[in-house]
């Protein structure tokens, strides 16, 4: 394509030349004053010379016509899987495709929203569109249900909407109006929910919901509509506790994706409180102690009984003992107070009195946690186990003890038990252990001939964990390369604590680099399919692969951001996937409310899929882009310069010759 225009290319600077002109042009108006000759002549001389000095010039182009770009943006947030908007949506991406690319010089390009954080379109547009000049740009389509999260002020446009709903949509949510993000372990916390149905006359004023913590009911309500709720719960655990919130749906509505709402909130410990009682100095009573003092989380309480049974000579207690035993405050009065009571090497001696060992039997059924660390004492007629406290211990001793030494074992349930798992040898030996009959626990160690070493048991609500041997100091002092004493110490101590971390029987899930990360563990070398439920409501199975410490793992993508949920058909866990509540299950209602004023400011107009597509038009620059029926794209006829030329249309000897011409004409007029 050619084009051609004239323009000036100056020979000095634009002032001199406009003084020049001015100065000349104010004598010969003089001159034709005074009635001079030759003014005619002297003024085309004069006309000659300012062109000359202009430099005037044909400049001839040669243009390659530029296509104008129309951008379509597709939305692809969680929103969009609602009812048949995604299918709306592509059926409309290929119906707009196809007719605008029926336009001479149109060029298409399309661009899809990333999915999570909100529904960003203009970003996505804003990317799309970067590398398109601005005189190229023709407009743009936003196919969409007009949940927009990023929607700017104003905008270059022609900007359309389609948008993929219908109207009139109904929906019901829960909204979390307050919920903390910690508490403390064993304490109570609040969190306060709403119900709202959005859509014009409501005629139902209550909703069902159920609540679930860690993916357990905890309990269902028929609750006010529109009114706010508080619910309140103990954190059972330390670590992450999700409570999980479902409304039922109602008759007609859109979706149940936003009728449940999830909150996590981090349980952190107090200062655990732990009595420490040793029934006689030895060698290994400080192995207790240091652990149990190391840890900053630990309230410590720690007493010694000195008198030992050689030394009995009917002397009072009050009167041997440094500090009086506080035995009616320790085991009555405060003894609920208490999360760990420890026995290291306890003998019966009259020190505490028959009576109270009820008291203890009924702190461990009521959720405490009990430790006995056994020494040759355990065997004899002053053994623990003839008390009320023996009716639920997990190991009955024989009353025979073993001398000579031994190296401690894994039992198979000790490979996969978590106190035990991982815990490898060489280790040093033992030299003495008490010999039991197991009526009930899990035994995750043990010496020659099979015998329990550490026994572990649940007792109603509480644990009791059993340790038939008093020469783990030993390993502490490094005795033939010692062993790992301060590990299996600590984990049984948590483990007695309902440490989540060391429970035997648990599934977790957790979300990593975009990957969901499944974990089973447990006692049984079965190892069932797990059901994983993705925040959309799509289920699929996984197999588990299992290690030989008695942990199954498997991996999934996890593309939706939200709650999964995955549950092996006797345990649930639960993971999230960015927000556990978001942005796109605030509202699935479609709308216009939020795209309508941008568009009609950029030019553009809204239509309803659902409703019929609009025409499709190509509109010069300064005419309106939508109408009824119909929105338009800019033809801006741009184009890039291949080639130019420029041809001077006074060469200089051209010049120079007509203004010689007219100076002689006015010098011969001037001459008569």
């Amino acid at each position: 394509m050619e084009a051609s225009a004239v323009s000036f290319n100056p020979l000095l600077p634009w002032p001199f030349i406009a003084a020049g002109l001015a100065a000349a042009f104010a004598l010969l108006v003089l001159t034709a004053l005074r009635r001079g000759k030759g003014v005619v002549a002297r003024g085309a001389a004069l006309a000659l010379l300012a062109l000359a000095l202009l430099n005037p010039r044909v400049v001839s182009e040669t243009r390659e016509k530029q296509p104008d770009v129309a951008h379509i943006v597709v939305d692809q947030s969680t929103s969009q899987s609602v009812g048949a908007r995604r299918e709306r949506s592509e059926a409309a991406l290929a119906a707009v495709t196809a007719a605008l690319s029926r336009f001479e010089g149109l060029e298409v390009k399309v661009a899809r929203s990333r999915k999570g954080g909100g529904t960003s379109l203009f970003a996505t547009l804003e990317s799309a569109a970067a590398g398109t000049p601005a005189e190229r740009f023709a407009g743009a389509v936003l196919i969409t249900d007009g949940q927009v999260h990023d929607a700017p002020a104003t905008l270059v446009g022609p900007l359309h909407v389609l948008l993929s709903g219908e109207r009139g949509e109904i929906d019901r949510r829960i909204i979390i109006e307050k919920a903390p993000s910690y508490g403390i372990a064993g304490k109570s916390v609040t969190l306060v929910y709403r119900i709202e149905d959005r859509f014009s006359g409501a005629k139902e004023k209550t909703a069902r919901v159920r609540i679930d913590i860690d993916g357990e009911e905890a309990e269902t309500s028929q609750v006010a509509i529109g009114q706010s709720q508080r619910f309140t719960f103990t954190l059972n655990h330390a670590g992450k506790t999700v409570v999980e919130l479902t409304a039922d749906p109602r008759e007609g509505e859109l979706s149940t994706l936003n009728n449940r709402a999830a909150v996590a909130v981090n349980g952190v410990r107090d200062r655990l409180k732990v009595l420490l009682v040793s029934g006689q100095p030895h060698l290994g009573e400080r192995a207790w102690r240091n652990l149990l003092k190391s840890d900053p989380a630990v309230d410590l309480i720690h007493f010694t009984i000195l008198r030992t049974t050689d030394k009995d000579d009917f002397t009072p207690l009050r009167e041997l003992s440094l500090i009086v035993f506080p035995i009616k405050e320790l085991f009555d009065v405060k003894l609920q107070d208490f999360d760990l009571i420890v026995f290291d090497r306890y003998v019966l001696r009259g020190v505490l009195p028959l009576q109270y060992w009820s008291n203890i039997k009924n702190f461990l059924l009521k959720g405490g946690a009990i430790l006995l660390a056994s020494g040759p004492e355990f065997a004899g007629p002053r053994s623990l186990f003839r008390t009320d406290l023996g009716q639920v211990m997990p190991a009955k001793p024989t009353g025979r003890i073993m001398k000579k030494g031994f190296t401690p074992e894994l039992t198979e349930a000790g490979r996969r038990h978590p106190v035990t798992a991982g815990l490898r040898p060489p280790w040093g030996r033992w030299f003495r252990q008490v010999l039991v009959e197991t009526s009930g626990g899990v035994a995750l160690l043990q010496g020659p001939g099979d015998n329990p070493l550490l026994v572990l048991q649940r007792v109603g609500e509480g644990r009791i964990a059993q340790m038939m041997s008093d020469h783990i100091w030993l390993w502490a002092r490094g005795f033939e390369g010692g062993g790992p004493h301060g590990e299996l110490m600590r984990r049984i101590a948590h483990w007695l604590m309902k440490e989540p971390d060391l429970e035997e029987e648990s599934l977790k899930a957790d979300v990593k680099d975009g990957r969901l990360i499944i974990q089973r563990r447990s006692l049984s070398s079965v190892t069932p399919e797990v059901t994983l439920t993705s925040p959309s409501g799509e289920t699929f199975k996984l197999s588990l692969e299992e290690n030989e410490n008695g942990l199954a793992t498997a991996e999934a993508a996890a593309d939706e951001l939200g709650l999964y949920r995955v549950s092996d058909g006797a345990k649930t866990a639960l993971a999230a996937a960015g927000a556990l509540n978001p942005r796109e299950y605030a509202d699935l209602r479609a709308t216009e409310e939020i795209l309508a004023p941008i568009a009609k400011a950029s030019g553009g107009g809204v239509s309803w899929i659902a409703e019929g597509l609009p025409d499709f038009r190509r509109v010069r620059p300064g005419r309106g882009t939508a109408g009824r029926g119909w929105i338009g794209f800019r033809e801006n006829r741009s184009y890039v310069v291949t080639g130019m030329t420029q041809t001077p249309l006074f060469p200089g000897l051209l010049v120079l010759s007509l203004v010689l011409i007219a100076l002689a004409l006015a010098w011969r007029r001037e001459g008569k």
